[in-house]
């Protein structure tokens, strides 16, 4: 049996108008053809028709039927009849007495396995005795054929007329319908794709990537493994560490006699002096060199483009040594598939999303090496001067332990009575002469280096004090030779901290730090220049895909955005707005027939039963309902996998059913329960069209896998993107809120009818368990045909069924209400929720005819040959 899963579409057919359009095989196969190919399907592999007609029909359109039967497929075709009115003879006129029928004749066509009759012969649509409603009326056909529409339901019908006799039945009908209001739901679809595609900031703000442990393995190998790999870029045995070794070497000389030059031998002999400016004058020409090397290693890393092989053979003839690959860039495209899943995941708007992508491709994008020659000039040899200038633009700041400590030795040398208070002068002359010793010890050319003053006021400040001291309290001698023998000791150790200070400021000056920061600069942009070329062609791949992907994500919600503008008002006469806006098939006579259909059969007005119970979707609502509707009956969308609409009433220019609640036009055994949206209702349908919009990539990560993310791959993909978020759009409107989309994600459960819907699940759980009797339903019989039922009440079989989205609250509930019911189906439809009640008729009603057949006159064309011309005999023995 064919399972709801194989079942994507159901295909509708109203045989009471427009069947003699459907003669040949080749008029039904364009008729399914016209009917899938406006919704995007291709031919079925197992099909379903579900066939409106009359009683009387069945045997004046034998020749449909068996076409139907013989519709050639992979799989089953199944058929599913829908008659509506009485059979012949039940009506001899409003003034004649009722002529009993008792018979249901079929031809053997519809007698396999694989088809089904459903008979209803009156819809009850009436709420009230004194209203009158014709047997098929339109309002109440449009929700039976709504429902019959769905695939599970569908299936499900069938299989139980299986189990009756003559896979004959009149169906009993209770329904509840969950919506939201037109307008209500436009409003929630609007700010769900302004949620989904994000606001458009222009040429997208810089974002930051998201962090690399987040990242997929696959494009975190790319981020993070070239920034590991920056030990070992120079060869022991290379140009470039041979002239790196060499100027670290001479900074190493250098830094050897700054020790030795900040010692007090220092400080007497210029000899130290004299090695260190030899050492820093090779140090610098040790530099250029090294520089130089730098310089042809950028010029040779590639140009503007990416880094090339031939570029990392010229690194290595420098000595420069570029970490293979390993296989670091396998896998790219299903790293960008996770990781866009994971962020649109998060709730990330689409721009946002493509602004990650495009930061990731900055990251990872290899820079050439002539990009980073601009850099050579922060460690030139201008640099290192105006470096070494700055630092010593001023001499060095005094600490305040050697200003204490210089008037700590005046004070002590000064304790002296007249006359050795003259004696208290040798502390002061000892910072004196060193002053002037060092400044002319550190001299560079004419110019003295400054020294600074504060010693020396101190000591002569301490001299003074100590002076008074020894005035105002008269020491032994004794005590002011130990004080100045004590004060000696501090202005040596002040003295040596002084020299050591100016020595290094001196040393700075002349470039000692700067030449060695220009050779740690030179070398780190070295490693950069040798991590850029780590795996290359692998890193451009990923940032062009990257790219790619950012600019697919940012058209995908230029056409969200497309989706979310307000669409103009249509004027009185046209057709309607909303989903449906060039799709006119709830408009036009039927959906399901040629445009030449209705005057092929006769009076198209007759069968026109789709057209009654169109509603009206424009804003405004007092307009002619009826104008326009033979205007491009098929153009515009396809509505989406060749499943009806939802319910649709007739809307009258005063009126509109679908919010109306139990309005005039709903039959009495449909319920409508409209809910004014939830809490999630935005979220979700923004969720929604996240998943979707993965869908319509999936086939686009194949091709960034096989190196064919191309313009045309990014063409297609943006086609398929606005295809299904059209798609998503006419799921909305055909299935309902509740319903999932066709690409729901696995992990993420959906949220209640409360928080879609605003309304109550529980007013489903208890219509779909309600006590199986007769009166929990309606018959969709008239009293005439109740005699033709089987009056047995376990012969009847129940169908209960709910949206699958409910399922957890509706058994939830029905635990707790300790009522335990037999399985139930859950539908994917959301709007729908009752139950069915499908009763057999008695033995003997329904009467089997076998159809004549005859080769037809001369007349038929070589098309016409093909088919066979049927006819049938109704005779009392023919019963089968």
């Amino acid at each position: 049996m064919t399972s709801p899963e194989d079942a994507t579409a159901v295909v509708r057919l109203d045989l009471r108008a427009g069947a003699a359009a459907l003669a040949t095989t080749q008029a039904v196969r364009d008729r399914v053809a016209e009917q899938l190919g406006r919704a995007g399907l291709p031919e079925p592999d197992y099909p379903l028709f579900l066939v409106t007609d009359t009683p009387a029909g069945l045997t004046d359109h034998q020749l449909q039927y068996e076409l139907l039967s013989g519709y050639r497929a992979v799989g089953e075709t199944r058929i599913l009849v829908l008659l509506v009115g009485s059979s012949p003879g039940s009506y001899a006129g409003g003034e004649e007495a009722y002529l009993p029928d008792r018979r249901l004749v079929r031809p053997t066509t519809l007698r396999a396995s694989t088809t089904g009759l459903v008979w209803a012969g009156d819809l009850r649509s009436a709420r009230t005795a004194l209203d009158r409603r014709e047997p098929d009326d339109p309002a109440s056909l449009a929700v039976l054929v709504d429902l019959l529409s769905v695939p599970d339901v569908f299936v499900r019908v069938l299989e139980n007329l299986r189990k009756l006799p003559d896979s004959i039945a009149a169906p009993g009908i209770r329904l509840l319908e969950q919506d939201l209001p037109t307008e209500v739901r436009d409003r929630a679809w609007r700010d769900a794709l302004t949620r989904f595609a994000g606001e458009d900031t222009g040429a997208g703000d810089p974002v930051d990537i998201v962090p690399d442990s987040r990242l997929p393995e696959p494009l975190r190998a790319l981020v993070t493994g070239r920034d590991s790999r920056g030990q070992g870029h120079r060869r022991p045995d290379g140009q470039a560490n041979l002239a790196h070794r060499t100027c670290a070497e001479s900074l190493d000389r250098a830094d050897e006699d700054l020790v030795a030059l900040r010692s007090f031998p220092g400080l007497l002999h210029p000899a130290r002096r004299d090695a260190l400016e030899a050492d820093l004058h090779q140090a610098r020409e040790d530099l250029d060199g090294f520089r130089a090397l730098v310089e042809r290693a950028l010029q040779g890393g590639g140009g503007a483009a990416a880094p090339t092989a031939e570029a990392t053979a010229r690194l290595g003839a420098l000595g420069l040594r570029v970490p293979t690959a390993d296989r670091a860039g396998e896998r790219v495209g299903e790293g960008l598939r996770e990781l866009a899943g994971t962020l649109l995941g998060d709730g990330l708007a689409l721009r946002s999303v493509a602004q990650h992508f495009t930061a990731l491709a900055g990251r990872v994008e290899p820079v050439p090496g002539t990009a980073l020659l601009h850099r050579l000039a922060d460690h030139s040899e201008e640099s290192v001067t105006r470096g070494s200038a700055t630092e010593y633009a001023a001499p060095p700041r005094t600490p305040g332990a050697v200003l204490l400590m210089a008037g700590a030795a005046g004070l002590l040398g000064g304790l002296w009575q007249w006359p050795a208070v003259l004696a208290a002068l040798v502390v002061p002359v000892l910072f004196v002469v060193v002053a002037l010793l060092g400044a002319n010890r550190l001299r560079t050319g004419r110019r003295a280096a400054r020294w600074t003053t504060g010693p020396r006021v101190a000591a002569v400040a301490g001299a003074v004090a100590g002076a008074a001291v020894a005035y105002a309290a008269d020491p032994p001698l004794w005590l002011g030779g130990t004080g100045l023998i004590v004060g000696l000791g501090r202005t040596a150790e002040a003295v040596r901290r002084l020299w050591r200070d100016a020595a290094d400021s001196w040393a700075a000056g002349r470039g000692t730090t700067a030449l060695r920061t220009a050779l740690d600069g030179l070398d780190d942009l070295l490693a950069e220049l040798v991590r850029e070329h780590w795996a290359a062609e692998e890193r451009l791949y990923c940032a062009d895909a990257a790219r790619s992907v950012a600019g697919m994500l940012r058209a995908t919600a230029a056409a969200a955005d497309a989706q979310a503008a307000p669409e103009p008002l249509a004027p009185a006469g046209t057709g309607g707005s909303g989903p449906y806006e060039d799709d006119d098939w709830l408009s036009a006579p039927s959906a399901l027939e040629t445009p030449e259909s209705g005057a092929a059969d006769g009076d198209a007005d007759d069968g026109d039963w789709a057209a009654a119970y169109a509603w009206d979707n424009t804003p405004d609502r007092n307009g002619d309902h009826d104008a326009g509707r033979d205007d491009d009956r098929y153009g515009g969308d396809p509505a989406p996998y060749g499943v009806p609409s939802p319910a649709a009433y007739p809307a009258g220019p005063d009126d509109a059913p679908w919010e109306s609640g139990e309005g005039d036009h709903a039959p009495r055994w449909l319920d409508r329960e409209i809910g004014e949206g939830g809490p999630d209702l935005v979220a979700t349908l923004a969720g929604d069209l996240r998943n979707t919009a993965m869908a319509a990539m999936a086939p686009y990560w194949g091709a960034v896998e096989r190196g064919q993310a191309g313009a045309l791959a990014l063409a297609r993909t943006e086609q398929r993107v606005r295809e299904l978020l059209s798609a998503a759009r006419h799921h909305l409107w055909h299935y309902g809120v509740l319903a999932p989309p066709p690409y729901p994600a696995d992990h993420r459960a959906r949220t209640t009818a409360a928080g879609l819907l605003g309304t109550d699940s529980l007013r489903v759980a208890e219509l779909v368990g309600r006590e199986a009797d007769r009166g929990a339903v309606v018959q969709l019989s008239s009293p005439e045909q109740g005699a033709l039922l089987s009056r047995d009440p376990g012969a009847a079989l129940w169908i209960r069924f709910a949206p699958g989205t409910l399922q957890g609250e509706i058994e939830a509930a029905w635990r707790k209400s300790g009522s335990p019911v037999e399985e139930a189906l859950w539908t994917s439809s959301g709007r729908y929720a009752g139950l069915i009640r499908l009763t057999p008729l008695r033995m003997g009603v329904v009467d089997t005819v076998l159809p004549r057949q005859s080769t037809g006159g001369s007349t038929r064309t070589d098309a016409d040959r093909a088919e066979p011309s049927v006819h049938a005999e109704f005779r009392e023995d023919d019963r089968w």
